[in-house]
């Protein structure tokens, strides 16, 4: 009986929640069959916004910053329409949805559609067959993604428990990045320098950077806990270019979920999220009354980079705590502390054994990293702001990918010539001591090969793939994101990836659709290539995926309806 009360408790504050969001075309609510279809209008609006003192125009959903919540239940469909009323192309990517037999709404511009542009629609279509918990959405057309972004939220079937304590409450935490420049000129500018991008001018927690930046000491986020209750947080990191640590002043982080997968229950001090991943965690407000800050800071990986190293704070407050309570501080590690993301990693396990691929079909090797190219400008001052007067890169395999001007998935649907070749190495085309002996006679031994290159894979293939970290320029943590798939990541470890010693994850490891590469290090992951279509792979720093750290999967048709790519949407976008 009283797990039924918190049951029905939970579900009053949570229908007391969804309606005070703006109206969408349909809310979630409870569902009476088997499957529901949940509607969603989106408007691709500009925004005034000020923080830090400046005032500017934003992209957002709806003019909402996050952007609306997308509410459903496990298998349910899901139906958005979408229509632009900015100048700006843009496509929406349902990050973490698999797409089953609808690769053409998975949203990547180039990759599956062409941008929807000005005064156009379009309509994406999918199913969340077997998928719950937390992921979210976010534009895929050029740096938009640091303000159009928001939550998708898979409760389970109706009757369906949570496997682990049924929180009091539950709570969206978005963790962004702001720029008080525009960053569609930035991202150009950027790119024609051939140097790296600026940092951040704040980092944000639900689109608030806290009281430690200019003309913000009331621009907060603020969660209200009552002393002995547990919430539920869903941590979501939608930054562009930066990798963040997370923590609560003294309260610990139990953590439940990783991208939208159940795990074993974990209690951590903090956490190490990057962008693209989702992590549910417990939290107990255990603690005397009073306020506690929550904290995002940097993560930076890589050697003599420029970043934003004040955190974003919001309040985790008590409902009883005087109104000028000490705030008290969270304690977030060093920018650099490798060891504290190892021990998030290390910690992450299936919450139940799992039938992760013993025989393997396909053996793939993907070396990552920077490069830096020979200057070719006729103004090297102005496109050549790299080390040593080069233009900087990346690659998969030293592969940096050039993204066509037409949908890959159109060129490959309709067998149109010229746009991409299926020739994606499966192994590094030069093989050496990747990490410590890597060449780095910048700029002479770190140039990279262009193209737009895929890697075809047979229905149903079993595929292990190791990828490894360089110190071409700089060894760095990668968060690697795969399109239309989540995967084991059945083993990962520091240093050259040595098949002889190597002790791999093969009974209960996590199922993610983004993965942490570790810096100087190597992660290895395997999937069944059961989802025919074109699938993008890409690190999910925005930055690197403008300099072509990323390749594309070609997973082929099989046998029957079932196995089969559909045909193209009527109203798909044109180039």
């Amino acid at each position: 009986m009283a797990n039924l009360v918190a049951s029905v408790l939970l579900w009053l504050a949570f229908i007391s929640y969804a309606c005070t969001l703006p109206v969408i075309a349909k809310q979630w609510h409870p569902r009476k069959s088997t499957m529901t279809t949940r509607f969603y209008d989106f408007k691709v609006q500009t925004m005034r916004i000020t923080k830090l003192c400046e005032s500017k125009d934003i992209i957002t959903i709806n003019k909402m910053f996050p952007g609306p919540v997308v509410y459903a239940q496990e298998d349910d469909r899901v139906i958005v329409n979408v229509t632009n009323e900015t100048p700006h192309n843009i496509t929406i990517h349902w990050h973490g949805v698999r797409q089953r037999l609808s690769c053409w709404y998975d949203g990547p511009a180039y990759i599956t559609q062409c941008p929807i542009q000005g005064g156009q629609s379009f309509t994406y279509e999918f199913s969340l067959g077997q998928q719950k918990g937390t992921l979210f959405w976010h534009a895929h057309t050029s740096w938009l993604r640091a303000t159009v972004y928001g939550a998708i939220v898979v409760h389970p079937k109706t009757g369906v428990p949570y496997p682990f304590k049924y929180p009091n409450e539950e709570h969206i935490v978005i963790l962004g990045e702001h720029w008080v420049r525009d960053v569609v000129p930035m991202e150009k500018e950027v790119l024609a320098s051939g140097g790296g991008p600026p940092p951040a001018d704040a980092f944000l927690i639900n689109g608030h950077p806290g009281p430690n930046y200019n003309c913000s000491t009331n621009d907060v986020y603020k969660i209200h806990v009552i002393h002995g209750k547990t919430y539920l947080l869903r941590i979501i990191n939608a930054a562009l270019n930066m990798e963040h640590f997370f923590a609560i002043a003294n309260h610990k982080l139990t953590i439940v979920e990783a991208d939208a997968e159940y795990t074993k229950p974990f209690t951590v001090d903090r956490l190490m999220i990057a962008p693209g991943q989702t992590m549910n965690v417990l939290v107990t407000a255990d603690q005397s009354n009073g306020r506690y800050s929550m904290a995002m800071g940097a993560y930076m990986s890589a050697r003599n980079i420029t970043f934003q190293s004040i955190p974003a704070i919001a309040y985790f407050q008590y409902t009883n705590a005087a109104v000028n309570s000490f705030t008290k501080s969270a304690k977030l590690p060093s920018f650099k502390d490798d060891l504290a993301v190892k021990t998030v990693m290390d910690g992450l396990r299936s919450l139940n054994p799992v039938a992760v691929p013993l025989e393997i079909d396909k053996n793939l090797f993907f070396t990552i990293g920077l490069n830096v190219q020979k200057c070719k400008s006729h103004q090297p001052s102005k496109n050549c702001k790299a080390t040593h007067g080069g233009v900087l890169a990346a690659s998969m395999n030293n592969i940096s990918f050039v993204m066509p001007n037409i949908s890959l998935l159109h060129a490959y649907y309709n067998k149109i010539n010229g746009y991409f070749s299926e020739d994606f190495p499966g192994v590094p085309l030069n093989s050496y001591d990747y990490v410590n002996g890597a060449p780095n006679n910048i700029p002479n031994d770190t140039q990279s090969l262009i193209g737009t290159r895929a890697k075809v894979l047979d229905y149903g293939s079993r595929v292990q793939l190791i990828l490894q970290d360089t110190g071409t320029v700089s060894t760095e943590n990668h968060p690697i994101h795969l399109h239309g798939y989540s995967f084991y990541v059945v083993g990962y470890g520091s240093g050259n990836y040595n098949p002889q010693t190597v002790k791999l994850n093969l009974v209960d490891p996590p199922y993610m659709n983004t993965v942490g590469v570790p810096v100087g290090g190597w992660a290895a992951i395997r999937f069944v290539a059961d989802n025919p279509g074109v699938w993008f792979m890409h690190c999910h720093l925005e930055i690197h995926t403008s300099w072509g750290l990323s390749m594309a999967f070609i997973v082929k048709n099989g046998k029957g309806e079932m196995e089969t790519l559909p045909h193209p949407p009527n109203d798909a976008p044109k180039c």
